[in-house]
């Protein structure tokens, strides 16, 4: 397959999931695994303003195959849709990755009940519900990776309340299927990521917006934010044969931001 790397990591001629793969982590995903010789299935929600097609584009163009599937993570029969969509198109599922997410700001007081559970819904349920429904279709052993962040997986953010307990939640979720499914031979991780440049990272209303990812940049000591293509990169690795021995843990992607000593 041309476009693919020539390092035998296991990754050739495997299937992968990929939910909130229109953009960001997700769309560097789906190249990422294309090169590698993985065939990507990958979930958008409905409305997304991102074209998926465009993920796909890009994934071809790089020598691989994937096709885009409608996936709610708040709808359990939307997640189990996307699921057999790996064995419809492709015949089989041996990677996961739960990378759909929410952004929301909002103060301690006016964090209600209401906008708690639908920003958990997404960034903790529906990780639950992904990881779920794909290990149940795994039937040969596999590799599964949960996107966290350093909010609530490092750091505490202010006015981030729901969300750092989300991402903070995800760890848990992760540590615990590791033990659970090693038996079944399926590895379980997350990853961390920093401050990388995506749409949710630029949204100037619930995130730190395009000068706040700036200025944010100088602090870190690699001297600027991080790419989506970083981040997959460490998601391909993390559901290679190269960690074959690695489960339940957190790979932190950050440019050294969380090791920094304060100025």
């Amino acid at each position: 397959m041309s476009g693919t790397t020539s390092r035998d990591d296991g990754l050739a001629g495997k299937v992968a999931l990929v939910t909130g793969g229109a953009s960001g982590i997700g769309r560097a995903l789906a190249v990422a695994y294309a090169r590698a010789g993985v065939s990507t299935v990958l979930g958008y929600l409905p409305g997304d303003p991102h074209d998926p097609r465009q993920a796909v584009a890009e994934a071809e163009a790089a020598g691989g195959r994937a096709v885009a599937v409608a996936c709610d993570v708040t709808d359990p029969a939307s997640v189990d849709a996307f699921t057999d969509a790996a064995h419809d198109h492709f015949g089989r599922l041996d990677l996961v990755v739960a990378n759909a997410g929410a952004l929301d700001s909002a103060a301690l007081a006016d964090l209600s009940d209401d906008r708690w559970h639908r920003l958990l819904e997404v960034d903790l349920t529906g990780v639950v519900r992904t990881l779920r429904s794909a290990a149940a279709a795994m039937t040969g052993g596999g590799a599964m990776v949960a996107v966290s962040s350093i909010a609530g997986g490092v750091y505490g953010w202010q006015q981030h309340a729901h969300y750092a307990a989300a991402k903070s939640g995800v760890l848990g979720l992760v540590r615990s299927l590791a033990v659970e499914l090693a038996p079944r031979g399926i590895r379980a991780n997350s990853v961390i990521p920093g401050l990388i440049e995506t749409p949710q990272s630029l949204d100037e209303e619930n995130s730190l917006g395009a000068q706040g990812l700036t200025a944010a940049g100088g602090g870190i000591p690699a001297g600027r934010v991080g790419r989506p293509e970083e981040v997959a990169r460490a998601i391909r690795f993390l559901t290679s044969d190269d960690a074959s021995y690695i489960t339940g843990q957190q790979l932190v992607v950050d440019g050294g931001l969380t090791v920094r000593f304060p100025d």
